[in-house]
């Protein structure tokens, strides 16, 4: 089927409506936090703090800056390993981002931050916004190389709202602990970007099965987006915890988990990141060093089968085309970390973590009398099946949506191709890319 893949004005047309609906929204209904509002000094004087750095902006920015590089350096490279897709892979990555933030932060900020009529918004709310737009990038992975950017931008639109509302039913009505996101994130948003590629489905995808593989310098491109992931991943999982001992432990735990993981998964592209997933749940509690040593050794292996073994019979059998192997990176790891944040919330104990630490880890302010370490590991687990629920039932109705043909996307045969959307440099006629002087001859010895 030939469709029209032209988005000169469809594109800038979309964003265009889309920016203006971000600016009347916000200027209804969002204003600064009192941390970043100009009457900070009086309400210093009103608290008898004495000094600036007790803002909370000197504790959140560092990982807020940390946390921004992954969504848009990190995702963004590390989808680059199609050879024809790299503009697009970065490109797309961008812009999904950019607007996902926007109305991530009013979507979480009606849920979580609404006092008096408005949304009132500090670093935390940056930091959270880039959260749900990361559960976003984890979709893309599963539809890279075969869809339009409208198509995006709108997934983008639903994937933010119905992630809005999966993370208040886990967090606010169950109150489930889930530092990292290892359900809220990455089980969400693995599982609803499964659906929509299976609804979306391609059955001569074939065609463009040559563009669909790697060449040397775009491996290299997408291992900077890993390193990039690699490296800042202790920061997202321990980037809203408490300050003090939580934060301090979700980044060691999310640390060894990285380092374990490395040494046990062969694909060390995507499978290296599983230990940091897989951790996210568990990340603030007391699951000590050698349990993260044992989650990011056992995920690099799970992960590692899964891209050799489970991606192909999901193409072959269940007719999912999985570009980037999401659900061995990011669903998977996702469910192994609900699981073991639910075991390890079970057997939370006072003799583990102290009276005054067991409220904290789990509820310092709503902490009541009937709460026990089993009841909290029951929602644990329930928070685990309600993200698959609100993923699947989400992914398909995305997808239905999606499939109508009146976005641009591409056919089969032009599918993983920048040219599509792309105003791309003229290639030597040769085809070949001299990168030395050809005049220059070695000397002899």
């Amino acid at each position: 089927m030939a469709w029209n893949t032209n988005l000169r004005w469809r594109l800038p047309a979309t964003c265009l409506l889309l920016e203006v609906v971000m600016v009347v929204l916000f200027g209804v209904f969002v204003r600064y936090q009192p941390d970043a509002d100009a009457h900070w000094t009086e309400d210093k004087r009103s608290k008898n703090v004495t000094n600036d750095l007790d803002n909370e902006f000197y504790y959140r920015y560092p990982s807020f800056q940390d946390v921004h590089v992954m969504i848009f350096v990190g995702f963004g490279f590390l989808m680059t390993f199609l050879q024809r897709y790299g503009y697009s892979s970065v490109g797309f990555n961008f812009l999904l981002a950019a607007f996902g933030i926007q109305w991530a932060l009013l979507m979480q900020g009606w849920f979580h931050s609404f006092h008096q009529g408005y949304i009132l918004i500090g670093v935390e709310n940056l930091i959270n916004a880039d959260f749900c737009v990361g559960s976003v990038c984890v979709a893309f992975g599963a539809i890279l190389g075969k869809v339009s950017p409208v198509q995006l931008l709108i997934m983008t639109l639903f994937q933010v709202t119905l992630f809005s509302v999966n993370e208040f039913i886990l967090l606010s009505l169950l109150e489930v602990k889930d530092a990292g996101g290892s359900m809220t994130i990455h089980t969400f948003g693995a599982y609803f970007g499964l659906t929509v590629t299976w609804i979306l489905y391609r059955p001569n995808l074939y065609q463009s099965k040559e563009r669909e593989s790697s060449v040397y310098y775009s491996d290299l491109f997408a291992m900077i987006g890993s390193l990039f992931l690699w490296m800042y991943w202790p920061s997202f999982n321990s980037a809203v915890s408490n300050h003090g001992d939580a934060q301090h432990r979700a980044a060691i735990n999310t640390y060894c988990s990285l380092a374990a993981c490395v040494l046990t998964a062969v694909h060390i592209q995507n499978a290296t990141l599983a230990g940091g997933v897989a951790v996210g749940t568990a990340a603030e509690m007391m699951l000590m060093p050698y349990g993260s040593l044992i989650v990011g050794f056992l995920c690099g292996i799970i992960s590692t089968l899964g891209f050799v073994y489970l991606t192909p019979f999901l193409e072959s059998r269940l007719r999912i085309q999985d570009t980037c192997g999401i659900h061995n990176l990011h669903g998977i790891p996702g469910i192994i970390g609900g699981i073991v944040g639910a075991v390890t919330a079970t057997y939370a104990s006072s003799e583990v973590y102290g009276q005054d630490g067991l409220a904290q880890t789990f509820g310092s302010k709503g902490f009541k009398p009937s709460w026990s370490s089993s009841m909290q590991g029951k929602f644990q687990a329930a928070g685990i099946f309600v993200s698959l629920a609100m993923a699947l039932v989400g992914g398909l109705l995305v997808g239905l949506i999606l499939k109508l043909p009146i976005w641009g996307q591409p056919s089969d045969e032009n599918c993983f191709d920048d040219a599509i959307y792309w105003e791309l440099p003229k290639e030597p006629k040769d085809g070949a890319v001299h990168l030395e002087d050809p005049t220059f001859k070695p000397s002899e010895p």
